[in-house]
C-alpha cells in the first residue's frame, strides 16, 4: 500500500514540477531552466541526505559503476520534458511521457534488462497498451476536433 501511495505522490509532484518548470521556461529558457531544476534539486537531495543517513549517504556497496552517472540522464528528462509541455501543452505532453514510460518498462521489464529478472509480456500488458494508446489518440484528435469546431465558429461571426 506505501509503494502505491508513493507512487501517486510522485506523479502529483512531477505534473506540478513540470508546470512550474513550464513556467520558469517561459522566462529563462530551456537551459536555465534545466540548470536551475538540476542545481536545486542536487541541493536538496544533499542536504536531506546528510541530515538522514549521514555518512552513509556516500557508502556504494556493490553497485555497478555506470550506475552512478544516471544523474545525467535527468539532463535529458527535464530538457525534453520542458521542451515538450511548452510545444503540447501539459496534459498532451505528460500523457506521451506517461506512455513511453511505460513502454519502456515494459521492454525492459521482458527483456531483464539493467538486472531486472524478465517478466513475461502477456495478453493482459498487450491490451493495456493498447488502452494507453487509445487514450492518448483520443484526446489529441478529440483536441483538434474541438480547435476546427472552434476556429470553423470564429470564421462566422
Amino acid at each position: 500500500m506505501l509503494g502505491i501511495l508513493l507512487a501517486i505522490m510522485a506523479g502529483g509532484l512531477v505534473g506540478v514540477q513540470n508546470i512550474f518548470n513550464n513556467k520558469v521556461m517561459e522566462k529563462a529558457g530551456s537551459w536555465t531552466t534545466t540548470t536551475l531544476v538540476l542545481g536545486m534539486g542536487f541541493l536538496a537531495s544533499f542536504i536531506t541526505g546528510l541530515v538522514v543517513e549521514g555518512g552513509r549517504l556516500f557508502v556504494f556497496t556493490n553497485m555497478e559503476p555506470w550506475y552512478l552517472v544516471s544523474g545525467f540522464i535527468g539532463v535529458g528528462v527535464v530538457y525534453c520534458i520542458t521542451s515538450g509541455v511548452k510545444l503540447l501543452g501539459p496534459t498532451y505532453a505528460i500523457a506521451i511521457v506517461m506512455f513511453a514510460q511505460l513502454g519502456f518498462a515494459l521492454v525492459s521489464d521482458t527483456f531483464g534488462w539493467f538486472g531486472t529478472d524478465p517478466i513475461p509480456f502477456t495478453l493482459k500488458q498487450k491490451i493495456g497498451v493498447f488502452i494507453i494508446i487509445g487514450g492518448i489518440l483520443m484526446f489529441k484528435l478529440g483536441n483538434l476536433k474541438g480547435r476546427e469546431t472552434s476556429s470553423v465558429l470564429k470564421k462566422a461571426s
